[in-house]
C-alpha cells in the first residue's frame, strides 16, 4: 500500500495540475498570463499612440530632436498563498483505507482541495486585474501588509459623477453626453467599456437613452444589443458587463462575497490587451530542483503540493502558491468613471 507521500508526491500533484483545465476568467483576455524567472519586472508605461508631428526644416539645418514620452516602471511581484490542513482521521484513513472505493474517495477529496486552493490563488490575481482596470491601483492590505501599487492613470482620465449628474437621477443626468466626454478625453478611440449589470440596467431604463433610441415619449426599455448598436453608430464603446464574484474568509471563519469588478464603475478602453498578469518563481518552486522526479520546466503559474509541517498534532497540508502582479502599460489609455453611488 503506497504511503501518503507516494500518493501525493510532487510529481503526482504537478502532473495533475498540468492536465487540469480551470474555467477561464475575463481578466485573462485583457491581461494575458505570462511566467517570468524573476520577482521584479520592468514595463514601459505611458506610451501614447497618437503621433507627435514632425516639423518642417530649412535645408542644411539640424533635425529637430524629439523626446520619448514613455517611461519604465519597476514592480515586485506579490506572494499569494493558501493552505488547508488534513485532520488526523483523514491521514489514518488514507494510509489504511478499508476499501478501494474509500481510498479513491479520499484521494479525490485531496485533489478537490488542490482545485479549491489553486482557484483561490487565481481569484486573487483576477481581483488584482479588475482593481487595476477599475481604479488604476492594486491594494495589498492583508496578512500584515498595508500598501498599494499605483499605476499612474492620469487624473483627467478619472471622474466620479456627483449630485444630479449621477445616472440614477434620471430627470437630470445625461449619460450620452458623459460617454462622449469620456471618449473625447482619450487620445485614442475607446471601443469597449466594462461595467456591472446594475449600471447597464440603469442606462437601459434611462429616459435620455430611451429618447435617443426610440424618440421622445417612448415607453420602451432598451436591450443591450440595441444600445450597443446605437453606441457603435456614434463611435462610442460597446458595453460588456462583469458580475462574477469570489468569496473571502473572515477571521471568524464566515465568508463574504466580493465582486471582481466594482458595481459602480464604468471603464472605457480600446482594442488589444491592456497589460499582462505576470507570474514569477516561488521558494517552493526553487526547492523542487532537489527533487529528481520533477521536471521544473513543467511548473505552471500556480504551484500546489502536499507536505508535513507539524508533529503534535500531526499536520499534513495541501498548499497552493504563486507570485504575481499585473502590468498596466495602457494606464494612459483608459478612462475610469463612477456614474452611480
Amino acid at each position: 500500500m503506497p504511503n501518503i507521500h507516494e500518493l501525493f508526491s510532487n510529481k503526482v500533484v504537478l502532473d495533475y495540475l498540468q492536465n487540469r483545465q480551470y474555467p477561464a476568467l475575463m481578466g485573462e483576455t485583457l491581461f494575458p498570463e505570462v511566467k517570468r524567472d524573476s520577482l521584479e519586472f520592468e514595463y514601459v508605461k505611458g506610451g501614447n499612440n497618437t503621433p507627435v508631428v514632425a516639423s518642417v526644416h530649412s535645408f542644411d539645418t539640424e533635425t529637430e530632436l524629439g523626446s520619448r514620452e514613455a517611461e519604465k516602471a519597476a514592480l515586485e511581484l506579490a506572494l499569494i498563498k493558501r493552505k488547508m490542513r488534513w485532520n488526523e482521521k483523514d491521514i489514518i484513513a488514507l494510509q489504511n483505507p478499508r476499501t478501494q472505493q474509500e481510498q479513491q474517495y479520499l484521494t479525490g477529496q485531496v485533489f478537490n482541495d488542490v482545485d479549491t486552493l489553486v482557484a483561490g490563488v487565481r481569484a486573487r490575481v483576477e481581483a488584482m486585474r479588475m482593481e487595476v482596470l477599475a481604479n488604476g491601483t492594486v491594494t495589498l492590505a492583508e496578512n500584515g501588509l498595508s500598501g498599494s501599487v499605483d499605476y499612474g492613470v492620469p487624473s483627467e482620465h478619472k471622474e466620479a459623477l456627483t449630485g444630479t449628474d449621477r445616472w440614477t437621477d434620471t430627470a437630470n443626468s445625461t449619460p450620452l453626453e458623459d460617454l462622449e466626454r469620456w471618449q473625447d478625453a482619450l487620445d485614442g478611440q475607446a471601443t469597449r467599456a466594462l461595467t456591472s449589470k446594475k449600471v447597464l440596467n440603469t442606462l437601459l431604463k434611462h429616459p435620455h437613452i430611451i429618447e435617443a433610441l426610440y424618440g421622445k415619449g417612448s415607453q420602451r426599455f432598451a436591450t443591450r444589443n440595441e444600445l450597443n448598436a446605437f453606441l457603435q453608430q456614434r463611435d462610442l464603446p460597446q458595453i460588456v458587463t462583469y458580475d462574477q464574484k469570489y468569496r473571502k474568509q473572515n477571521p471568524d471563519g464566515s465568508y463574504t462575497s466580493v465582486r471582481y469588478f466594482p458595481e459602480n464603475k464604468f471603464t472605457l478602453f480600446g482594442d488589444g490587451q491592456l497589460g499582462e498578469a505576470i507570474y514569477g518563481p516561488t521558494a517552493e518552486e526553487v526547492r523542487l530542483v532537489n527533487d529528481p522526479t520533477v521536471d521544473t520546466n513543467a511548473v505552471g503559474n500556480v504551484l500546489a503540493m502536499v507536505y508535513d509541517e507539524t508533529r503534535d498534532p500531526v499536520g499534513t497540508y495541501t498548499k497552493a502558491v504563486a507570485t504575481a502582479l499585473p502590468s498596466f502599460p495602457a494606464a494612459d489609455q483608459v478612462f475610469q468613471a463612477q456614474p452611480i453611488d
